[in-house]
């Protein structure tokens, strides 16, 4: 199963058939729980990555755990992962090492979420709601594989598949971007849509399963 995912990916891309779609305005729904439904986001260029700031806004009412973004490669779990154990508390993965951030949160109000991580110091940067949740290390020196599944809404056991369904996100998810630098969030935590390797804007993407796409609620 897993190979046939990656498979039909592949293909879509060589084919054309998974288009940049200008998502201003738009988001991502996943309407219940399921271990099917998830959406597969192709970055524009495919790179290691030393540096990257990554951001997204997000609403759910979820009491359970869930993953938010998921990127694997063929040779690693959770090289970036953005995973939610327990109501504010933010549990951010770079090459399989963890660093947790805890924030009192209000369900169920919308989370706009940006991160930041560097190789050189190991710093992880953590922005909730355009406000600072504080720095911690992991992984000084790693380097992020290119070669990767990224997915929205499913937490990848393997490569681009094994999902749980008691792991999967239900709410809506939109201005997602992934840049291959530290960009200084304070400049993003507000406007988080034109990443030079996921920008919303300007997206590649194949929505799989009960995905629907609708213009978003909040800003």
């Amino acid at each position: 199963m897993e190979k046939l995912i990656v498979g039909i990916l592949f293909l879509s891309v060589l084919s054309g058939s998974v288009a940049e779609t200008d998502m201003k305005g738009k988001a991502f729904i996943f309407p219940q729980e399921s271990s099917t439904a998830y959406v597969s986001l192709i970055p524009k260029v495919r790179k290691s990555l030393q540096n990257f700031t990554l951001c997204m806004k997000t609403f759910t009412d979820l009491t359970r755990p869930y993953s938010i973004f998921s990127y694997n490669t063929r040779n690693q779990d959770n090289e970036i992962l953005l995973f939610v154990e327990n109501i504010g508390e933010y549990m951010f993965y770079v090459g399989n090492m963890v660093a947790t951030f805890k924030a009192p949160t209000n369900l169920p109000d919308p989370a706009r979420i940006c991160v930041n991580w560097e190789s050189g110091s190991g710093i992880a940067e953590f922005w909730l709601n355009g406000k600072p949740l504080g720095r911690k290390g992991l992984k000084k020196g790693y380097t992020v594989g290119g070669d990767a599944m990224i997915t929205l809404g499913q937490e990848q056991d393997s490569y681009g598949g094994n999902f749980d369904a008691k792991q999967s996100f239900v709410g809506e998810i939109w201005d997602v971007s992934l840049w291959d630098h530290v960009v200084p969030l304070e400049k993003v935590s507000d406007s988080c849509n034109n990443g030079n390797l996921i920008n919303w804007q300007a997206l590649n993407y194949e929505d799989n399963g009960y995905v629907v796409t609708k213009p978003k609620l909040w800003p």
